[in-house]
């Protein structure tokens, strides 16, 4: 089994666990999180904790109960507190505007471009040049980062783009004659 999958997960106060079969569901004070278990990996869930185990001896089993772990952990840690991933505009007139489940977004190309948000995911545009995705889940929150930023990636020569507020742009030096 692997090192992660050994580690318990802790349960806070409030958040509540139901597993069924091949599934479990964890409510919390932000929403409701649910996840299809794999056949070779158990749950168990006594005394405050969920812990991962294998079914049987098989690769695929070692592998994925790591996974599930982590996914698991992040689901808790999801209805608790929630996610967030902050984007930066870099550019002259690269603008955004949250309009409810919509994201307008104003990158230099001859027309706006419109994002829609899915279901869980809310967006936040404290200044023109900030974008503040927020939700449940940390892969549809990741994914919908990723699109925005897609849109006009960070280019290498004067770093103008779309950029995660950690990200570092590595700059090119322009050609010489």
């Amino acid at each position: 089994m692997s090192r992660v999958a050994k580690n318990p997960i802790a349960v806070p106060s409030g958040v509540e666990v139901n597993l069924t079969g091949d599934a479990i569901s964890i409510k919390g004070p932000q929403g409701t999180l649910m996840q299809k278990l794999v056949p070779q990996i158990s749950v168990t869930h006594s005394d405050g904790q969920l812990r991962v185990a294998t079914a049987n001896d098989s690769r695929q089993a070692h592998a994925m109960s790591g996974t599930t772990r982590a996914l698991l952990a992040n689901m808790i840690l999801g209805v608790t507190k929630g996610f967030e991933r902050k984007l930066t505009l870099v550019g002259v007139g690269y603008r955004a505007q949250a309009q409810g489940n919509k994201l307008n977004l104003t990158l230099g190309f001859s027309h706006p471009v419109e994002h829609m948000m899915p279901d869980g995911v809310k967006v936040e545009t404290p200044t023109q040049t900030e974008i503040l995705i927020k939700g449940l889940d940390k892969q549809v929150v990741g994914q919908v980062a990723a699109d925005v930023r897609a849109y006009r990636k960070p280019e290498p020569y004067k770093g103008k783009g779309v950029r995660y507020s950690d990200e570092v742009v590595v700059r090119k030096e322009t050609k010489k004659k």
